[in-house]
Formats: C-alpha cells, structure tokens, sequence
C-alpha cells in the first residue's frame, strides 16, 4: 500500500525516472525537481532542496548554520563532508561580549543565550560548495538559482515556522529590526503561517555568493562585512575565522548488518558514532534471539549510561567514545533540517543543516540569519570558547546512507535534536531487520530514552513495544514531532527510486 507521504517511480536504466528526493517542504522540492530538469544528480538536487530550505524556514533554520554532507558514489566509497559550526575567537573575546539568557517554553521549556557573541563559524554554505566540486555535475550559480528566485519573489510561511515563532519570535527573532520587519505584521503580531514572505537583502547577498562562489561568505566582500559588524557589536567572529574556516572531508563511521552497510558522519560529531553503536549493540542482541523490538530501548540506555562497553563492540576510533560520552549531556540541535536524495546511477546524498536555535541576528545588512551554537548550553556547558578557536561544536546530526548487498541504496536522515538518532534507529531497524517498505518503516511508533529530572525515563508513541523496563514511561496519546522527522530516498534492488517523509513533520517527496 502506497503511503501518503510516499512517491515510488519504477523503470530502470534510462527509461525511468532519474532522481527520489525527500525534503520538509514543496519549495525545496520544487527546486530539486528543476536542478533534475537541467540534467542534475543527487548531489546537485540535494544542494539546491537544501539551500531553499535554508531559505524559506526562518526561525527554524538559517543560512549563517552549519551542515554535514553524507555522499556515497555507486562504484566508489562514501564521504562525509564537515562543515559544522566551529569555535571562533583567533582575534580575542571582547570585554563585554553582546549575550544575553533567554527561556522559551518550547520542548517543555529552554534556556539559551543569544546575541552576536553567540555566533559561531558557520559552515554549511562551505561544506555545499565543496560537495558541489567533488562530486556535482551544474555549475554553483545554477545550484543557487532556486533561493535566489524564491527570496526575492517570496514564499509561504510554513506551519513548522510559525509554531516555533511562537516561542521564539519575541526573545530572539524580534532583536533585529530586520527580523521585525521580516517577520511581525503591522500591529506587532507574528504574520500568519501561509502568510508571504520576502528577503530581498538575503537574495542579493545569495546572488553574490553564487556570482563569487562560496569564498564571498570566507573571504569575500560579503564575509568581511558580516565579520566586522559581528565585532563592532560585541561578538567574537572575526574575518580571520571566517578566512581559516574549511570544510573537511571525513571517512564516515560505517556498520554492516544482515547485508547492509550503514555509512555516517564520524567524531567530531555525535550523532553518527551514537547510531553505529546502537546499531550494533541492536545487532548483538538479535543474535542471542531476543524480543528484537523491544531491544531498540536496551540499546538506547546502554548508550547513555555504559558507554564505556562500546569499546568492545565497535572500533571506529578513540575520539568516538569521547564523543559519545558527550551524548550523555544532553547534545541538542533544536533547529534542523534535512534533504536524502538518490539518482538512477546510484549516487547517494543525505544531508542535515542545523543554526541551532538562532542568534536573532542578520549582521552587515546581509540577510542572513546566524546560529547560536556557541549560546546553546547543553553544549558549551564549560562557558563560552571553552574549546580553543577552530574546534568543531558537538552535533546530533546524523546525515546516513545505507546500501544492501542487493543493490538497493537509501539515504536517510531527520531533524529532532537527541531523537535524531532515535528517529534512525528505529526506521532503520525496520528497513534491515523486517524488510518492511521504508514508508512503513518510517511510519512505526517510536520510543526515546531521555534524561528527566527523576533519572532516565522512556518517551513513547502509543503501541510501541518497550518491554520489561524500571524506567519511567511518558507516553504521549498519538505519534509527535518530538519523536524527529525522518525523510529518506532510496532505490530498489529492482532499480525503482522511492522516497518517503514523516508524517510527524511537514514533508514532501518527488521522483522524477
């Protein structure tokens, strides 16, 4: 049965279609559908879907974010491409940065600081650049056309922006009088959600950063008056940053189990070293014949309490048990986005954008929203530029692409914040171990172990089986967007190309 949120094209070789992409919204289909029109691949899509995205969810995500790009070629090896946020701070901290505390009660209620001394290095426009180069076949101005167009003629504002905007509008996204104008209606009120949005200013600066290629926003024009408004208001970003900022090229954490091999982003993130290891803990587990389901809680607790017994069971490095520990405090990305694409060649992109939960700012008249990761506490718990500058912030993304020994291929990912992993595991865990349809996969009810003030607890959608447990149950009375967002492309062993979106959040599919 064919799910709502599902599009499957059949066909192979060159007489079907050519690309399956899943993405939060219609914009950024809609510009993946016009890269493929131009001849583009996965990768191609992806960037463009992803920079609209970044375009048209104000609040939710921005373009001053950073973002991880898992990339498997056909007949070649898998890449993650690092272009998380970084520490800044090689020029100094100034005497009195701009940071201010603010609490929303959004997720049950929030502590984190904003202001421009939030402002991390951001890498995402960087990272798409260099995924662009390495494996892309459209020249960049064509990849950025899409957000070019959409800013400047407007858009909707999606239902998923206004529900945050309702905590978040006030304490952060009104700090600006950019933001303001951008965002409130003439009495002071939020606009609407399908309420016209235009940003005229962003799609000027995206249109120099299409013209000068991503440099402008590094050591570019554009860069250099980002920078200097940033430190003339209190900040710590400084153009020499921004100059030594790059993106890197990681060898992904992989896992092999019953026939598929799970590629995902490695330390310094979390997020993937934290579902290799539940995966493989999961793995274990199904092999002395328990009750499978119920497992999928085991390994999440097993994770957050002994991570030190991950050593004997995975090996992917020494830095990834550090930061698996760090997963432990509670590692959040609030704000996130995620595109999976798969074209007909068999090229494979998954790739997650986060800004945290925003500074409030557009520095230099640029348009351009900034994270706040350096603000997000459960992160920098240690204070500010604990770490020294250049120092990638921890992340829950967790950008995968799994391929079967069949052929079969699906790039997956989800926003969500620590449930990113949880999100994975479990549509994972259905796709490999029940061969259900990844539509069906993603649609099964989900359980989160998490942190309450009481100990560990389990959250959990109704009908989801947990098993004998002495742990807290919070259950929640239908499936929720707390439980992530998982949107996934993929291809058959057959050669059809399939994608599918999480009914939890607003989604949208094409195959074409």
């Amino acid at each position: 049965m064919k799910h709502e949120n599902e599009t499957q094209g059949t066909g192979a070789g060159n007489h079907g279609p050519s690309l399956a992409l899943a993405a939060g919204s219609e914009c950024a289909v809609a510009a993946a559908r016009q890269i493929a029109e131009l001849g583009g691949n996965a990768v191609d899509a992806a960037i463009a879907a992803v920079l609209v995205t970044a375009t048209t969810e104000p609040g939710v995500v921005a373009l001053g974010g950073g973002a991880y790009l898992t990339i498997w070629p056909q007949d070649g090896l898998p890449v993650t491409i690092d272009g998380n946020v970084e520490m800044p701070g090689r020029d100094g901290i100034p005497p009195s940065p701009d940071l201010d505390s603010v609490h929303m009660e959004y997720g049950g209620g929030v502590t984190t600081l904003v202001g421009n001394a939030s402002i991390g290095t951001p890498g995402a426009i960087a990272a798409c650049g260099r995924a662009r180069d390495r494996f892309g076949t459209l020249p960049w101005q064509t990849l950025l056309q899409p957000a070019i167009e959409t800013a400047r003629n407007g858009f909707p504002l999606s239902m998923a922006c206004w529900s945050y905007l309702q905590y978040a509008a006030e304490p952060i996204f009104s700090r600006s009088q950019e933001g303001r104008k951008l965002l409130l209606d003439a009495d002071g009120g939020i606009k609407p959600a399908g309420g016209r949005i235009c940003r005229p200013e962003l799609a000027d600066s995206l249109e120099i950063i299409a013209c000068e290629g991503p440099d402008s926003l590094y050591t570019g024009g554009l860069g250099r008056r980002i920078a200097r408004d940033i430190i003339d208001s209190g900040g710590i970003l400084s153009e020499t940053d921004l100059a030594c900022y790059e993106a890197i090229e990681r060898n992904p954490v992989t896992v092999e189990l019953n026939g598929w091999k799970i590629a995902g982003n490695p330390p310094p993130a979390a997020g993937g070293t934290s579902l290799a290891a539940m995966l493989l803990l999961l793995g274990k587990n199904v092999e002395t014949g328990r009750d499978r389901r119920s497992a999928l809680v085991d390994v999440q607790r097993e994770v957050m309490q002994l991570r030190e017994r991950m050593a004997d069971l995975v090996d992917p490095g020494p830095e990834a048990f550090a930061y698996l520990e760090k997963t432990a405090r509670g590692i959040s990305a609030p704000n996130t986005v995620h595109v999976s694409a798969v074209d007909r060649s068999g090229l494979a992109c998954a790739v997650t954008w986060s800004a945290g939960y925003g500074s409030g700012l557009m520095p230099g008249g640029a348009g351009i929203w900034m994270n706040n990761c350096l603000g997000e506490i459960e992160l920098n718990c240690r204070g500010i530029l604990a770490d020294p500058p250049g120092t990638r912030v921890p992340s829950n993304m967790a950008p995968t692409i799994a391929r079967n020994n069949n052929d079969s291929i699906i790039a997956i990912g989800s926003p969500g914040a620590e449930r990113i992993t949880t999100a994975l595991l479990y549509t994972l865990y259905y796709v490999i171990f029940e061969s259900l349809p990844l539509a069906e996969a993603i649609e099964k009810p989900r359980a989160h172990v998490e942190k309450s003030a009481a100990g560990l607890s389990i959250a959990c959608e109704p009908g989801v089986i947990h098993g004998e447990t002495d742990l807290l149950l919070r259950h929640f009375e239908k499936p929720d967007m707390f439980f992530g967002g998982v949107t996934a492309a993929g291809r058959l062993a057959d050669g059809s190309l399939i994608a599918a979106a999480d009914h939890r959040r607003t989604g949208a599919t094409l195959v074409c």
